[in-house]
């Protein structure tokens, strides 16, 4: 048997970014005999080995059919008689369907280093449109490569766009749909996962409500460019510089959800956006499936972001309920992010990139007075319980407002 690199370690090693996991295919043997060599078997829905000694992932080269719709509708064929290049021509993307022998000679039958070295995502084959988690794939891997100038083919976006006429990215679960939306707001430029979404009319199928956003008006004393789907994809570019949490980011993406819900009459303002956004983004991650950290903050940051930027101008009552709100005492962490995102969304607007957000830090003061409050000491000493709640809240209203007056 003969194995060789492949994929994602040829591409970053030819890109010069760090190789993050090393994969390899193998050509000419079986699963017994790889059983055989002391490698342990990983795979579930086709042959995947752990090598040995390095642990590193060995696949049975495979070519694979078309038997149904969506990205399960598969069957694949592993015998020892598959070649590299059969293998290789299964793949997505040009750059990802190369390899390397062992003796470090590229095997490129698809010219990934022509497309490589042009910045371009290309199709392997008129195949790829079997597969709809491709479209989510390329928009990953815009995220990730568009700041090193990386574009997507005009013939794979028309390819793209194919797949979303015809149904095919209609079958994509939620699971997938988050765990590709995940790895892409981790990445460099998180806003270009959305925006290769939108440019193959798929944004609209996946994130209605984000697709929802673009061509809403603000008014532009607050917001100069106007446009609310601009103005998210700049929030979440803040938030990518701000930030490497993915919460922080997904937060930004649905933090204004609610003007898209705007009635046209009373636009460019849009009064009221915040409840409605918090709803939107609670029916969104139930719909994705978002983990309950992402969702909470996200939430959370839709109802009350704008109380964050008038900060200056609450009394003790409102901050206090803010806090409450916010339930800063118990999830500090999830406050810090909360503020993070609404700087983010300060920032995120044309020629406020570098604008100081003193919100922030006036909050977080505030919050100290509110957090020094002993619940405990006031729930002793007060004789009715149903009355407890009351009097912690009136104590920590009153320090807020000593702190105000400076008393």
């Amino acid at each position: 048997m003969k194995h060789y690199l492949v994929g994602g370690a040829v591409r970053d090693e030819m890109l010069g970014i760090p190789v993050v996991d090393r994969d390899w295919v193998v050509v000419g043997s079986t699963p017994d005999t790889m059983l055989a060599a002391g490698f342990k078997s990983v795979g579930k829905d086709f042959p995947v080995f752990l090598h040995p000694q390095s642990h590193e992932e060995y696949a049975l080269a495979r070519v694979e059919r078309k038997t149904g719709p969506g990205y399960h509708g598969f069957e694949f064929t592993t015998d020892s008689s598959v070649t590299l290049e059969e293998d290789l021509s299964r793949r997505d993307l040009t750059i990802n369907a190369m390899a390397k022998r062992e003796s470090g000679e590229l095997v490129d039958p698809f010219n990934g280093k022509h497309d490589l070295e042009e910045r371009f995502l290309r199709h392997v084959s008129h195949a790829f449109i079997e597969d709809p988690v491709r479209v989510l794939r390329v928009a990953k891997f815009m995220a990730r490569l568009s700041h090193l100038d990386f574009t997507v083919a005009d013939d794979t976006v028309e390819l793209m766009k194919s797949m979303v006429e015809q149904g095919e990215v209609s079958n994509l679960v939620a699971e997938r749909v988050w765990q590709e939306m995940q790895g892409a707001l981790q990445a460099e430029r998180p806003g270009a996962f959305f925006e290769t979404l939108r440019q193959c009319n798929a944004l609209s199928v996946i994130l209605p409500e984000v697709d929802a956003l673009f061509g809403v008006p603000q008014p532009e004393k607050w917001h100069p460019e106007i446009d609310c789907g601009i103005h998210t994809m700049m929030v979440l570019e803040q938030s990518a510089i701000l930030s490497p949490s993915v919460d922080v980011r997904f937060a930004a993406l649905c933090h204004d959800l609610g003007k898209a819900t705007t009635p046209a009459d009373v636009l460019p303002s849009h009064h009221g956006h915040e409840d409605r956004g918090a709803k939107i983004t609670e029916k969104l991650c139930e719909r994705l499936r978002v983990p309950r950290k992402a969702r909470d903050l996200a939430v959370i940051t839709a109802r009350y972001h704008t109380h964050c930027h008038k900060a200056h101008e609450l009394n003790a009552s409102t901050l206090t309920k803010l806090f409450q709100s916010l339930d800063v005492v118990r999830k500090p962490d999830r406050f810090q992010k909360f503020l993070i995102v609404c700087e983010a969304d300060a920032k995120g607007r044309l020629t406020m990139e570098s604008t100081p957000y003193p919100q922030a830090d006036y909050l977080n003061e505030a919050a100290k007075v509110f957090c020094v409050i002993d619940a405990g000491a006031i729930a002793k000493q007060t004789s009715d319980p149903k009355s407890i709640a009351q009097a912690i809240t009136e104590a920590r209203v009153k320090a807020i407002q000593q702190w105000l007056t400076g008393v």
